[in-house]
């Protein structure tokens, strides 16, 4: 993988055989790195001493942990320490945690929500370390490894081709991980608005955001105040207007107030609602009654404060 330019060739430097997620993402951060400063770069998968010690960049090889020479690698005794959450750091960790704020372009929430959401739980699994408990014996979520180990060649299959398909994941991860830096800097930015449209509104119960947002966003942020009952936005497909429950807390389905049992029951017949609620641009009650559509802003507010008021 070469970038072309004027300046002199990087060389990366990781294991060759096997690979799982942990060099696959360290490999695919340094990439992007060297992309961004417009850097000629080659990826080499060796174990010689001798091209470990002249690389520019080594990772998940080598021993060695020093940032300033660039090395990132956690398999020496002792390891290269750990989060304050007790995750150790394997490579793609140490790599993240000393550029990762270079491609975010220092926005430090950015980092942190990258960190939290891929860094982490990778370092997690190449650390043997377990942060899921299955509720069904034998089933796991799909992720980790499994996305990328999947082109290992199997037992019956030649090996010979393995840098090939390495080099190859790792170009599709740049794009991965540019994207999930693209998304998690608008959710920064959409999480501010949202805790500014709380913080403007005189009536803490209610929340009206004049933009449409992911529901992660607004019942994530949302729910970390305690007033929000229910919060009010446009449809990001029609021009009407949504009512959502908020939820308890993070981790948790169960809204702090539904919409009234007899709105529900109103679910498939807009006219019926219309005349339950008194509110006559009232469209739609999810049967759950975590959620509603109308047509109007106004028809929003009121349905909410009827809602309130129910008991």
């Amino acid at each position: 993988m070469i970038m072309e330019n004027k300046e002199d060739k990087k060389i990366l430097v990781t294991h060759n055989s096997s690979f799982h997620s942990d060099d696959l993402f360290a490999c695919a951060t340094l990439s992007l790195l060297l992309e961004k400063r417009k850097q000629q770069f080659e990826i080499i998968r060796s174990r010689d001493k001798g091209i470990i010690e002249s690389a520019d960049y080594v990772f998940d090889v080598g021993g060695i942990y020093d940032p300033e020479k660039n090395r990132f690698d956690h398999h020496q005794p002792g390891g290269a320490g750990k989060r304050e959450n007790g995750i150790e750091y394997a490579s793609f960790g140490l790599v993240w945690k000393h550029v990762g704020m270079e491609l975010c372009s220092d926005n430090q929430d950015v980092w942190n929500m990258i960190d939290s959401k891929i860094a982490s739980p990778i370092d997690a699994i190449d650390n043997g370390i377990d942060i899921i408990s299955s509720k069904f014996e034998g089933i796991v979520p799909y992720g980790g490894d499994q996305p990328f180990l999947i082109f290992s060649p199997t037992w019956q299959e030649d090996e010979s081709n393995i840098d090939d398909i390495f080099r190859g994941l790792v170009l599709n991860l740049t794009k991965i991980i540019k994207r999930e830096i693209e998304v998690a800097t608008a959710d920064v930015l959409g999480k501010k608005l949202i805790e500014s449209a709380y913080s403007e509104s005189e009536n803490k119960q209610i929340i009206v955001l004049e933009t449409s947002y992911p529901r992660y966003l607004y019942q994530s942020k949302l729910c970390e105040f305690s007033e929000p009952i229910y919060v009010i936005y446009p449809s990001s497909k029609k021009d009407n207007w949504k009512i959502e429950a908020i939820r308890k807390s993070h981790g948790t389905m169960e809204s702090r107030k539904l919409f009234p049992q007899n709105w529900r029951e109103c679910f498939d017949d807009s006219s019926k609602l219309a005349e339950t609620t008194g509110v006559n641009d009232a469209l739609f009650c999810h049967r759950s009654g975590f959620l509603m559509t109308v047509t109007s802003k106004e028809g929003a507010m009121k349905l909410a404060q009827l809602a309130l008021e129910n008991n």
